[in-house]
């Protein structure tokens, strides 16, 4: 009989002891990882068309952690498939080491999901939340040429047209797609949508006179609205903003409750180590607190900061994807 035979107690206790070994001597290379994160360039994807408050929090976000690690942070674009399939699939397969990070709307864990009968990724499994960034009311938006000034004006012409409207969205299941079904299923009438790879093209249609209309986040058309390039027909806040207090929500417009927004988070691909998913955390809420940056980068945009931790993120994808699930299947809304 061999000793470990005669003694399996001694036996047990010494693997125990391995484990643990093994254990802090991962704790510690995962510490040391972390310590030295980022080691190499950080690659921020944004799966959108550059110009939209995606690609405006992106790249605001990695200018200052550049600065902060003195380490070169590059953001690209990777428009494509609808509500960023592209771009997100990239990051969902790329290794999870924190070099390469995804900064996106709410369509792409909330409502791509419900609308997309496949995706080449599992929105709410291959990603780890990091936090969000931002949260940014939309405006409803014609342009100049059409006959109303109104959203009561608008309903009335579109009941009378009931489809020859077009509107541009930024994606199938993007919240400027399902906030214009959302005004149908408040007013009874029926827009016709046109969908671009991103807010950018679409108010550039929306300017040139091939689209009648959007809803698009406020920080986008601020000038060309001012230059009078296109009409504001309200806004989708939950009050009048104080920068433009004559112009009306959409909720006061006749829309009682309605409201109308987007909002922006950063995550990284499955796997990432919790260490360096707190690093981030931390320093990107320490970013999005300072004044100066809110000043420089969000208040022009009308963008309003919503950094929280990675389990608040990740409760407010799981609270918001129900909800929107819901609104997307009684609309029958569905991409083959």
């Amino acid at each position: 009989m061999t000793r470990a035979r005669r003694d399996p107690w001694r036996a047990a206790r010494a693997g125990r002891v391995a484990l643990v070994v093994l254990g802090l001597a991962f704790g510690s290379c995962s510490g040391a990882a972390a310590q030295s994160y980022p080691s190499k360039p950080i690659h921020i994807v944004v799966p959108f068309a550059p110009g939209g408050i995606t690609d405006v929090i992106g790249r605001a976000l990695g200018q200052r952690l550049a600065e902060a690690w003195g380490q070169q942070v590059v953001v690209e674009n990777k428009p494509g498939g609808g509500t960023g399939q592209v771009g997100t699939e990239y990051v969902a397969r790329s290794t999870p080491d924190g070099s390469t990070l995804l900064v996106t709307a709410d369509a792409t864990f909330v409502t791509a999901p419900h609308t997309y009968s496949k995706l080449p990724y599992d929105a709410l499994n291959d990603f780890v939340p990091i936090t969000g960034l931002g949260i940014s009311p939309q405006a409803l938006i014609v342009h100049p040429s059409l006959p109303v000034r109104t959203v009561s004006g608008l309903v009335e012409l579109a009941k009378k047209k009931p489809g020859e409207i077009n509107y541009g969205t930024f994606g199938i299941g993007s919240s400027g797609h399902l906030n214009i079904i959302l005004l149908e299923g408040m007013t009874g009438t029926r827009f016709t949508p046109v969908h671009y790879r991103g807010a950018a093209p679409g108010i550039t249609d929306v300017i040139g006179g091939h689209i009648q209309m959007m809803i698009v986040s406020i920080g986008l058309i601020t000038q060309p609205w001012q230059a009078g390039n296109l009409k504001v027909l309200g806004f989708g806040s939950t009050a009048r903003l104080p920068q433009y207090p004559d112009v009306p929500t959409l909720a006061e417009s006749g829309l009682p409750g309605y409201e109308a927004g987007s909002w922006y988070g950063l995550a990284a691909p499955k796997g990432t180590p919790p260490e360096i998913v707190a690093k981030l955390n931390a320093e990107t809420q320490r970013i999005f607190n300072d004044p100066a940056f809110r000043e420089k980068f969000l208040a022009p945009s009308f963008i309003f900061p919503i950094t929280s931790s990675p389990d608040e993120f990740a409760a407010r994808i799981h609270r918001e994807s129900a909800k929107w699930g819901k609104v997307i299947k009684d609309a029958g809304v569905k991409v083959e």
